[in-house]
C-alpha cells in the first residue's frame, strides 16, 4: 500500500508519463503509467441526435475533397487532430455546424481547391455561381491587407 517514486520520465511521445514506484514495505520495484484521460467530445446533429466525435469521419471527408491534391494522408490526419483541438476548446458538446465550420476555417488556409470542394458539398452549392460566390469570398479573405 505504501510505496516511493524511485524515478520519472516522459513516456510514449510525452503522452504518458511512466514512473518507476519501490515498495516501502518490501523493496520490490515497479512500473506504472500515468495517461490523460479525454472526455469524450459528443456531436450534436441537427435532428438533436447525438453521436461521439469521430476524427476519422473528418479526416475522410478532408480526403474526400482533397482527392487528387498534393495532400498526404499525414497531412488530412493532423487537420483533423488539429480540428478535434480546436473543437475540445468549445467545450464536451459541439455542434454538426461547428464542426463544419472548424473544418472550413482550416481548409481556407492550407489548401483553396480542397476548401471550395468541401464548401461546396457543407454548403450544398446548387450551381457554377455558388462556386463563384465562395471563390471571390475566398479571395478576398486571402488577399493581403493594403495599407490605407
Amino acid at each position: 500500500m505504501e510505496d516511493k517514486v524511485v524515478d520519472s520520465r516522459s513516456a510514449e511521445d510525452g503522452a504518458a508519463i511512466r514512473r518507476r514506484r519501490e515498495c516501502m514495505s518490501c523493496g520490490h520495484r515497479f512500473t506504472t503509467y500515468e495517461r490523460l484521460e479525454e472526455l469524450p467530445l459528443v456531436v450534436v446533429k441537427r435532428s438533436g441526435y447525438r453521436e461521439p466525435f469521430d476524427r476519422a469521419k473528418v479526416a475522410a471527408g478532408i480526403g474526400a475533397a482533397a482527392k487528387n491534391r498534393p495532400v498526404t494522408v499525414l497531412q488530412m490526419e493532423q487537420l483533423a487532430s488539429e480540428i478535434e483541438e480546436t473543437l475540445r476548446l468549445l467545450g464536451q458538446e459541439v455542434t454538426s455546424q461547428q464542426v463544419g465550420l472548424a473544418v472550413l476555417d482550416r481548409l481556407r488556409a492550407f489548401d483553396e481547391v480542397t476548401y471550395l470542394r468541401f464548401a461546396s458539398v457543407y454548403k450544398g452549392f446548387s450551381g457554377a455561381l455558388d462556386f463563384e460566390r465562395e471563390a471571390g469570398l475566398l479571395t478576398k479573405s486571402t488577399e493581403p491587407k493594403r495599407p490605407a
